[in-house]
């Protein structure tokens, strides 16, 4: 699969037909705005299955003591969440209210330690 990456804001996201605001060939709906800071790269990603495809290593969860960290991103803003901010917040961006995919919490496992 080609990966692609744009730039939101001024930070980069990569992987699988990405668009402006940071849905992928995975996950695009309206609601599926946001992109992971992966720790083993330090690359945003729009989803776990992009960085699957194109990365070359394996994924390395945030620990537990790591949730100040800036790690999301708001795909209509640009904010940088911190991953307390995003697992403890709304669905929605704290800057810019957009709503994100409720249903990616039941993907937390796969970023974060839960």
């Amino acid at each position: 699969m080609q990966s692609n990456s744009v730039a939101i804001k001024g930070h980069r996201v990569k992987g699988i037909q990405v668009d402006g605001e940071t849905r992928c060939r995975h996950y695009h709906t309206h609601k599926d705005i946001i992109a992971i800071k992966f720790k083993c790269c330090g690359i945003y990603y729009p989803c776990h299955l992009c960085h699957e495809e194109t990365a070359d290593h394996p994924v390395e969860v945030w620990g537990m003591e790591q949730r100040d960290e800036k790690a999301v991103l708001c795909g209509s803003c640009g904010h940088e969440l911190t991953i307390d901010e995003y697992m403890n917040g709304e669905s929605s961006c704290p800057e810019c209210r957009a709503v994100f995919n409720s249903g990616c919490a039941l993907h937390y496992h796969l970023y974060f330690e839960v």
